[in-house]
């Protein structure tokens, strides 16, 4: 029998994988076992003190028949449809764009890392001046077009919603360029020197050699900016804080308005549960996908 002085591979190979373990516990699983604790549970902080009552699956119910569930989960699907593939498109030219063998081709590159490095919060909050009525530099833009009459971007809820999908998207594309431009570097040269020899233009190129090879690429980026669509918050939060009215409102906004503003944890529990769950199915759905072309 081994000892501790001496332990076997198996033994060595948890104990080095224990520290992992532990912090996967604390970071993951207690505060995703502490909310599914919180959302059957009756807890109102606000009003007189009282002992926890336990619901069961009451606070489902109510969130199900809740017409500002739906209409927040309407928006959080509506920016994510619109918001996800525009970074995709937006991302790939730009991964293009900076996978290009020409002389400055760094400036490139280097300009990709600052929309991904300023906070979520700092882009609302210019792109919210950006969209001002009175003095944004949209309208002042399209006053020297001839456009007399301002658009009241985000005091109209169509227009609120597509000027946060646009900062979304400005956002956010940068960091879909950068995995993709990662995709674009493993393909290897000697693909395209061979197209080349068959007689196939640059779109052919692209079609048949490009886009097959840089699929595991979009994936990934696919998978992480669908769940971080999902949990949309600070920038509309900061632009429009859900208005006018709730017609921005996302889920995220309203678990921490359920939460920080009626302080009502129990209901804001089972809603963030609820947004738990979209993640994992739409996670499960990509990773089928992916199983199928493995």
């Amino acid at each position: 029998m081994k000892s501790w002085r001496d332990p076997s591979e198996k033994t060595l190979a948890l104990l080095l994988l224990a520290p992992a373990f532990f912090l996967i516990a604390l970071i993951v699983i207690y505060p995703v076992g502490k909310l599914l604790y919180n959302s059957v549970f009756d807890m109102q902080l606000s009003g007189e003190a009282r002992a926890l009552e336990f619901v069961g699956m009451r606070n489902f119910a109510d969130a199900l028949n809740d017409k500002e569930f739906w209409h927040a989960a309407r928006n959080t699907l509506l920016i994510t449809v619109v918001t996800v593939p525009g970074a995709l498109l937006v991302g790939l030219g730009l991964a293009l764009l900076a996978n290009l063998p020409f002389r400055f081709k760094w400036v490139v590159r280097l300009s990709l890392l600052l929309p991904w490095a300023l906070p979520l919060s700092f882009c609302g909050l210019i792109f919210a001046w950006f969209f001002h009525t009175d003095y944004g530099i949209v309208n002042d833009v399209f006053r020297l077009l001839g456009v007399r009459e301002p658009t009241m971007w985000l005091l109209d809820p169509q227009w609120a919603m597509a000027a946060i999908c646009l900062t979304i998207i400005w956002k956010t594309s940068s960091f879909m360029a950068l995995i993709l431009l990662a995709g674009l570097q493993m393909i290897p040269r000697s693909l395209y020197e061979a197209a080349q020899v068959d007689g196939a233009t640059r779109w052919q190129q692209f079609w048949q050699v490009t886009l097959p090879l840089l699929v595991p690429s979009i994936v990934v980026a696919l998978i992480f900016r669908t769940l971080t669509a999902l949990q949309t918050f600070d920038i509309p939060y900061t632009m429009t804080k859900g208005g006018p009215g709730s017609s921005t409102e996302t889920l995220a906004m309203l678990i921490h308005k359920t939460t920080i503003d009626y302080l009502d944890l129990g209901y804001g529990s089972a809603l963030a549960v609820l947004l738990f769950v979209m993640s994992m199915v739409v996670t499960g759905v990509y990773l089928r996908q992916i199983g199928k072309q493995a």
